[in-house]
């Protein structure tokens, strides 16, 4: 009887897998109960631990398909020119967001953009996922070609028939300014040129435009900033601009629209689409591609790393705005270790075998604590190995 009824079990699981693709089998006691009603209560409960399991390794090996065709298609695609390019394009705004004049040295050694100010200034207006305070960064720049790039930018900007605070508006949306004040004059200098050039009618010259640009970027600032507190009036706006259109005074009214445009609208601040933790990574400790397994579900993910600032970041895509997790390294240790799926291992652990205090973003975007004891990543070769934790260890000696 014993052996039948274990072979009734077994009989039963080969069935159930037969039709997994089908219907989900039926996993409470009572169910099974009623189904079998000759199983002791022992085997229902290990015939529903099985079940359950099989469920669980269902899941699983769904998951393992979805990323073994997400990787197949990466490596086709990788494989391919197209892929090629696409990859060495999202290098080159990676390191034109961390240091500009090597990004772009980069693209046009890689030939994604040709060696002209035209060119640099088409990709710095139109490329998506490119930090606007490093555009703002490389557009002032004090040199011929430089100049000559932010010209061609500036073009590329249509001002006609608009004022000169829409005109504003549009053009410092495209970049943020930078800190230097030589390089807004050049900045501006430059956008007054334009603006006149496609209003010739409003202004007597260029130097009126500028003059006026800069007093109502001040302006902005004097009327937004929390910090100011004395704010201008109308008429300290007007008195500070007498004069200055080729000695004679601009109209009453068009300072009077000025102002009050820039009052109830100030002057909106670009978001960065390139890193917005850029300044975090510049110059990192060390980066990389490594394999990260995962927590519940023991698969791997190849993933984006980033060593700097005693934490280590990992991210799925390297031009990702923000990390899909980090790792502070306080009270932690690091350790080469085997695994049976894996080559060239080590992981990320506490010493008291406590859960490490990380976080990472869920399916939904939420940001949730992380529940690993250990981190364990795989890196390509051993020297890649060698070096990570060489790494990471040189950041415990400094610190202690």
């Amino acid at each position: 009887i014993h052996f039948y009824k274990r072979d009734l079990i077994l009989a039963l699981l080969w069935h159930d897998t037969m039709r997994m693709n089908h219907s989900q089998p039926v996993v409470d006691l009572s169910s099974i109960a009623a189904a079998f009603p000759d199983l002791t209560s022992e085997e229902r409960q290990l015939l529903l631990d099985i079940r359950r399991r099989k469920a669980e390794l269902l899941v699983e090996i769904s998951q393992l398909k979805d990323e073994i065709t997400d990787i197949s298609t990466e490596i086709d695609a990788m494989d391919t020119e197209e892929g090629a390019k696409q990859k060495n394009l999202a290098m080159g705004k990676k390191k034109f967001n961390m240091d500009p004049k090597k990004g772009i040295e980069f693209l046009i050694l890689q030939n994604l953009v040709k060696e002209t100010p035209e060119d640099v200034a088409q990709f710095l207006y139109k490329e998506e996922g490119l930090n606007k305070t490093a555009i703002g960064d490389y557009l002032g720049e004090k040199n011929d070609f430089n100049e000559a790039v932010l010209k061609a930018f500036v073009e590329l900007h249509d001002f006609t028939d608009l004022i000169l605070v829409q005109a504003l508006r549009q053009f410092l949306w495209s970049f943020r300014l930078p800190g230097e004040a030589q390089k807004i004059d050049r900045m501006m200098e430059t956008f007054a040129s334009r603006y006149c050039q496609l209003n010739p009618d409003i202004f007597t010259n260029t130097d009126t435009c500028y003059v006026l640009s800069f007093a109502i970027i001040m302006l902005n600032t004097s009327l937004h900033n929390p910090s100011v507190k004395d704010k201008p009036s109308p008429e300290q706006f007007i008195t500070m601009n007498r004069g200055i259109n080729d000695g004679e005074n601009l109209p009453r009214e068009l300072l009077i629209s000025l102002y009050d445009s820039i009052k109830t609208e100030p002057f909106k601040i670009p978001e960065d689409d390139g890193n917005d933790l850029m300044h975090t990574f510049f110059n990192p400790d060390k980066e990389g591609w490594l394999w990260k397994q995962g927590g519940r579900y023991k698969s791997w993910k190849r993933r984006w790393f980033i060593l700097n600032d005693n934490c280590l970041y990992y991210f799925e895509f390297t031009t990702d705005k923000e990390p899909r997790g980090i790792i502070p390294l306080e009270n932690i240790k690091i350790r080469e270790v085997a695994d049976r799926s894996k080559q060239h291992c080590f992981e990320l652990f506490c010493s008291g075998n406590e859960v490490i205090k990380a976080c990472k973003t869920d399916s939904e975007g939420k940001v949730v604590e992380g529940k690993h004891t250990v981190y364990r990543m795989s890196a390509s070769t051993e020297e890649e190995k060698d070096d990570w934790i060489k790494c990471i260890h040189s950041l415990f000696q400094a610190k202690y």
